[in-house]
Parts: C-alpha cells; sequence; structure tokens
C-alpha cells in the first residue's frame, strides 16, 4: 500500500508513537522472517492498522488478498489473537486495509476464521471502474471505540479513491450487524440521508455502508480516508473533514 505516511502522521498528530512496518516480499525466506517481525511488532503493541494504498495497480484486484494471505501465516495471526482477546487492542483498516480485514472475517466477525461465499465481501463498484471524490459520511453508530469522540449523525467530508468498496452481504447479515451497531458509518447526501445514487455512494454499497465494526467494535474498517484530510487540503469543497478517528483510538488508552 502506499497511505502509511499518511496514517502515521495522523496517529502521530493524535499523539501515538507509531513503528511503520515494511513486509519483504522478494523471497519465500524474506516473507517468513517478516511474519516473524510482524508478530512481534503487534506483540508489543496497543494498535495495528493496515493503511490503504495500491499494490502493482491493483492488477488482477487489489492488494487486500496479499495483505490477508500474508496475515493467515500462524504467527501472525496468533499475535493478532493475543493483541484483540489478551491485551484488550484495537485495530483499524482504511481501503485496502478495510478489504484485508473482510477477507481475514475480522470484520465483520472479530476473529481470523475461514470464509466463505455466505460471508459479506467488499467487491468492485457498480460503475465498473475506479471512483475518486470528495464523498460525505454519517456516524450510524458510535459504540466502537474508534468513534468515541463522534456522536450519532455527526457527518465528516472526505476523500475516497478505490475501484472495490462495494459491500455485499446477506439480508440476514444486514439485518443482524444493523441490530448491533456494527453499522458504523454512511455514505449520505447533502441532508444527511444515507443514499444509493451514484453521486453519494460511489461504489453502491448496501445500505450505503461505508465502514463497519466488529460485535465488539475494537476492529473497525472503512473506505474513506480519514488519515488524507489535514489543515490546507480540499479547501475548495466546502464541509468538515475532520473526523477524529485516531485522536479515538489513542485516547481509548489513555
Amino acid at each position: 500500500t502506499n497511505c502509511e505516511f499518511d496514517s502515521a502522521r495522523a496517529f502521530e498528530r493524535a499523539g501515538a508513537l507509531v513503528s511503520t512496518f515494511v513486509v519483504n516480499n522478494l523471497t519465500p525466506h524474506a516473507v517468513a522472517e517478516s511474519a516473524g517481525q510482524l508478530a512481534k511488532e503487534i506483540r508489543s503493541s496497543q494498535i495495528l492498522m493496515i493503511p490503504g494504498g495500491f499494490s502493482g495497480g491493483d492488477e488482477p484486484d487489489g492488494s487486500a488478498k496479499f495483505i490477508a494471505a500474508f496475515f493467515r501465516s500462524p504467527e501472525v495471526t496468533e499475535a493478532v489473537n493475543i493483541l484483540l482477546h489478551e491485551h484488550d487492542g484495537l485495530i483499524l483498516g482504511i481501503c485496502n486495509g478495510f478489504q484485508a480485514l473482510v477477507k481475514l472475517g475480522l470484520l465483520p466477525y472479530g476473529d481470523i476464521r475461514p470464509m466463505d461465499r455466505g460471508c459479506p465481501t467488499l467487491t468492485f463498484n457498480t460503475i465498473g471502474r475506479h471512483q475518486s471524490k470528495i464523498v460525505r459520511t454519517r456516524v450510524a453508530s458510535n459504540l466502537s471505540p474508534w468513534l468515541s469522540e463522534c456522536s450519532v449523525g455527526d457527518i465528516h467530508n472526505m476523500a475516497i479513491s478505490h475501484g472495490e468498496g462495494r459491500f455485499v452481504a446477506s439480508d440476514e447479515i444486514i439485518k443482524h450487524m444493523t441490530g448491533t451497531g456494527q453499522i458504523a458509518t454512511q455514505y449520505v447526501d447533502e441532508k444527511g440521508t444515507p443514499s444509493m445514487d451514484m453521486s453519494v455512494n460511489p461504489n453502491g454499497s448496501v445500505l450505503a455502508i461505508e465502514g463497519v465494526t466488529s460485535p465488539d467494535g475494537r476492529v473497525f474498517g472503512k473506505m474513506g480516508h480519514t488519515e488524507r484530510s489535514t489543515t490546507g487540503t480540499f479547501q475548495n469543497v466546502p464541509g468538515n473533514y475532520h473526523q477524529p478517528l485516531f485522536e479515538s483510538g489513542v485516547r481509548y488508552f489513555a
């Protein structure tokens, strides 16, 4: 991916001490070494973030498939389980990171598990191509620690840039997630109403879903690039660009 610099800066501004990890995939031995090193990093951390961006032009498909395969190595999976279930840690995924969390099962289930055709997925935008624009999102549930500094109904503007952002799930799963407050953020129009209109919902996600959480809220994934909003950016598009996502995550441990 290529959003690690923006993501690290956002966490540092929120008061976090950041360690950026780059996977070495030149050889099978290097991949195995990277898995061990990442597992060690995760065990000593409170927050794990998988950033967005592109890998090889996202052809074929996005980089999430590579991320998910890497995280399914036994030592990395074990470290993630320890982070969540023993250390009360948090996980965040944006764009490709969100896709990886869904492919792993961490979203919406809360753990790494085998996936099948009946599980939720993030697939190609209904328009059939990449979308890059500014969108509005509304906080639909703030049960997650990642949204503790937000109120339900808060609307934020942010950039999106993806070709595979359409969240798809069965009616049964959507109903369950709605009831548990796992549908965290939605694409909305100027009136704050979720919409399937392409000008509002750039990928055609069911229920205009932009972000979802695990049942306990400690794993959060979203398509919008909150980390790209900084002072002086997007001056020509009015709106509230400050979503206190990173502040919420850091303050969870304060």
